[in-house]
């Protein structure tokens, strides 16, 4: 997924160091004109660029412009700083290899595979990774990611509050316990038990409530079970709900469409197709080959 931009915080922090537009513009070798383009929001720099910015502003680049999810081919090009052309001629052929891979089109070559690890400064087990991502397969998970997926009931129905409800408010608690109630045919909850699983007060929750909320939010039930990690298919369904969220939010203001390949249903697809196309006025144009 590509970083964020966000072209007001570039100019905060710009001022914040006493650099005019132009002495950023020599620093990151555009012209001034193209940054004022960049912090009004009318354009946005090339991924390339973003590693030159963070580093004439002396920010961390995770810092300045975070990003969701395990990195892909596109963006470890990017935060080496190549082009698609500076990538291929790393390893000595034309471009179509590298925007192929990165469009998830055709894998690397065994051949470039260790020359495009060494121009990325990264290892080869980490490009190959990057290239699973690339064709929508999630990486080995790791042990950090493992902790901060959610695991209980409660840490799920937060979860699903946050990134389930684009566009519209999320159920209150009260609602929640009513609409589980309806579904048990019995008062089963209250609106302080919902709280209290919510807040890991408590961490129990019957199978009769756990079905009441998986109608209530719209769910499979067996998204609703404790478990230390979410199976790939309810790992697909929680990340697609925060890729949403995210556009809809505008926080993802760089986005090149990869395609189906990870095998999201039709009815998500066609939702991301509507809210991109809603927000298309916020996205740079994606030029061809790159």
């Amino acid at each position: 997924m590509p970083r964020q931009f966000d072209g007001s915080r570039v100019r905060a922090v710009r001022r914040g160091k006493d650099l005019h537009q132009k002495e950023l513009a020599e620093m990151v070798g555009v012209s001034a004109p193209t940054v004022a383009r960049w912090e009004s929001g009318q354009d946005f720099p090339k991924g390339e660029k973003l590693p030159a910015i963070a580093v004439a502003l002396g920010q961390p680049l995770d810092a300045l412009f975070p990003h969701d999810g395990p990195p892909d081919l596109q963006l470890l090009r990017c935060d080496a700083g190549l082009s698609v052309a500076q990538a291929a001629a790393a390893i000595g052929t034309s471009r179509v290899p590298v925007s192929y891979a990165e469009s998830g089109r055709r894998r690397l070559n065994d051949a470039y595979v260790q020359p495009l690890a060494k121009a990325y400064g990264v290892t080869e087990e980490a490009l190959l990774d990057a290239q699973d991502c690339s064709f929508g397969l999630r990486p080995r998970v790791s042990r950090d990611q493992q902790s901060s997926a959610p695991r209980t009931v409660g840490e799920k129905i937060n979860y699903l509050l946050e990134y389930g409800y684009v566009g519209q408010e999320a159920p209150s608690d009260e609602e929640i316990a009513r609409l589980v109630n309806e579904h048990a045919g019995v008062v089963a909850v209250t609106a302080d038990d919902i709280a209290a699983l919510r807040t890991g007060a408590t961490t129990e929750a019957s199978e009769v409530v756990r079905a009441g909320l998986a109608h209530a939010l719209q769910v499979d039930l067996d998204l609703l079970r404790d478990d230390a990690e979410l199976d790939p298919k309810a790992r697909q369904f929680m990340e697609g709900l925060r890729f949403l969220t995210s556009i809809h939010r505008g926080q993802i203001l760089g986005l090149a469409a990869r395609g189906n390949s990870s095998g999201l249903s039709a009815e998500m697809m066609a939702h991301i197709n509507q809210l991109v196309g809603e927000l298309k006025h916020k996205l740079p144009e994606v030029q061809d080959g790159e």
